[in-house]
This record gives C-alpha cells, sequence and structure tokens, in this order.
C-alpha cells in the first residue's frame, strides 16, 4: 500500500476525497462510493471525478498542507458538489463549468474553516451548492434533471434503511446503499452499523410527523442522521449518547427545514454536530479532573 501511495498520490488522495464524504480516510471506500454513484448515474459519477480532481488540483496549486492534501480533506466537499449539480440540473456546458468552478470555491473555503480549526464538516458544499440552486433556478435557468422526476417503488422493507446511506451522495438505489454502507463497514464497522441503526430512527421518527412514505421510502430523513451517527460513533456508552442526541437534534432541524420548504444537503448534519460538539466540550471542560 505505501507503494502505491508514493506511485499515484494524487489519484489516492482524491478517492480519499471522496471516501472523506462520510468521514472516512480511506480509498477503497472512496471506490465503492464511486460505484455506486455511477450505477445511478453516469454524468454524476463524471461530476464526482472532475469536481473531486479540481478540488484537489485547486489545494495543490495554492500550496495547502500537503498531508491534509493527501488525507482527501479538500475533495469531499468538491466532489459533494459534483455530485449535486447534475442531480439538479441537466448536464448541459454550464453546469460543467459550474461543477469545476463550484468545487474550486468549495476547497477554498474548506481551507480557510480548516486554517481557522473551525470543524464544518460539508459546510463549504451545502454554501457553494445553496448559491448555485439559486442562481440556475432564479437568475440564470438551467434545465432540471431528469433524475428530480425518478419515481421509488415503496416496498416497506429494509432497503430504506441503506438508501439513507445512500442519499448522503444523492443516490436513491438499492445498490448504492449498500455500496456505500459496505465502503463505510470496511473501514469502520461500529460507525456504519451505528449509522445503520440511525437512518432507520430517521424514518421511524418521520413517519411520526405524517412524512409522505416516499419520502421515508427513499432515505430522504436517514442521510443526516448517517452522518451524525458515523462521526459520533465509538465503542463506549457515552459514545451512544451523544449519536443520539445529534440524531435527534438533525431530525428535528430537518424536520423544521422541510416544514418551511428548504433544500436540506446536509445542513441538518452540519448544524447538529456543531451544536452537540459544543455541548460535548463544555461538558467535558467543566467536568472534574480525576
Amino acid at each position: 500500500m505505501k507503494e502505491i501511495e508514493q506511485r499515484f498520490p494524487f489519484i489516492l488522495a482524491v478517492l480519499k476525497g471522496i471516501g472523506q464524504i462520510m468521514l472516512q480516510e480511506n480509498a477503497i471506500t472512496g471506490i465503492l462510493f464511486l460505484a455506486g454513484i455511477f450505477y445511478g448515474s453516469i454524468f454524476m459519477g463524471l461530476g464526482a471525478i472532475l469536481a473531486g480532481v479540481c478540488g484537489t488540483m485547486t489545494a495543490k496549486a495554492l500550496q495547502y498542507n500537503r498531508e491534509e492534501i493527501q488525507q482527501g480533506l479538500y475533495g469531499f466537499s468538491a466532489a459533494l458538489v459534483g455530485v449535486a449539480l447534475p442531480f439538479y440540473f441537466e448536464p448541459v456546458v454550464i453546469t460543467w463549468v459550474a461543477v469545476v468552478v463550484g468545487s474550486m470555491l468549495a476547497t477554498i473555503i474548506q481551507h480557510f474553516f480548516i486554517v481557522k480549526k473551525i470543524p464544518v464538516f460539508t459546510l463549504p458544499f451545502v454554501l457553494v451548492t445553496w448559491i448555485l440552486l439559486y442562481i440556475f433556478y432564479e437568475v440564470y435557468p438551467v434545465p432540471t434533471s431528469a433524475l428530480l422526476n425518478i419515481k421509488t417503488n415503496i416496498t416497506y422493507d429494509f432497503s430504506a434503511a441503506t438508501k439513507g446511506f445512500g442519499q448522503v451522495i444523492f443516490q436513491g438505489s438499492l445498490f448504492a446503499g449498500i455500496a456505500f454502507f459496505i465502503g463505510v463497514f470496511i473501514n469502520a464497522p461500529i460507525s456504519a452499523l451505528y449509522a445503520l441503526a440511525a437512518s432507520i430512527f430517521g424514518g421511524m421518527i418521520a413517519m411520526q410527523f405524517a412524512i409522505p412514505a416516499e419520502t421515508i421510502e427513499m432515505g430522504l430523513f436517514g442521510y443526516n442522521a448517517v452522518l451524525c451517527a458515523i462521526f459520533f460513533a465509538g465503542d463506549r456508552v457515552r459514545d451512544g449518547i451523544w449519536v443520539g442526541i445529534s440524531v435527534a437534534l438533525t431530525l428535528a432541524i430537518g424536520l423544521l427545514m422541510s416544514a418551511k420548504g428548504l433544500t436540506q444537503l446536509t445542513f441538518p448534519f452540519v448544524a447538529a454536530t456543531c451544536i452537540t460538539l459544543l455541548l460535548k466540550n463544555k461538558l467535558s471542560a467543566s467536568a472534574p479532573s480525576n
């Protein structure tokens, strides 16, 4: 593996960046994520690669920390932008221009927060994508993608839980959900299992608020919970408590945004995780030392 890292550092950085979408610094995880994305849409798969490459190249050109680049920290928000735009809009020329520009901008924003040591996770992706959605819907209209009109068969089975994994990267297929679950599991088994439970819990809570069954079946109320669970997962009881708190918060934020008709993306995860981290750090600081 060390020899591969020495021979293909840039490729591994891009793959790790895609893996970091779910907080996994693992190139094989990135490959599995790409497999799931390409299964859903060739254009989204190409967008993920193009954006991941652009984000990593931007970081190298601006001479960001080499170790951070190799960890994929400048690829995940960029890659999400690259998947999001072909998901929302037809893959016309302006869409690809936006993928390039948006991924570079997301990388620069990511670096700002990394330097300031402020954990914002996928917030750069959220901010850039919100801006581009506004521009392409309100200022310079671009045809919307046919992917937005794909219907999901409601099966009321276990597949909805894995789709919570898939929707982290805009994928609604069972194949993508399983591929993403395996991608996390091979790198962090306990995180994958916590995330699976969180996805199920998210769907159950959404049902209590009369969210349409199709929306729940697609995993749209599971993916932010999945990310929270992955971040806080651990082998101690207290880790499970923090998972529970963050998942509850992300569901509350998601339900509120849904009621207001706002595009969520991964903002509920970002907000819930930051709030939970503040609470966790505050309690740790006030705890008596032994």
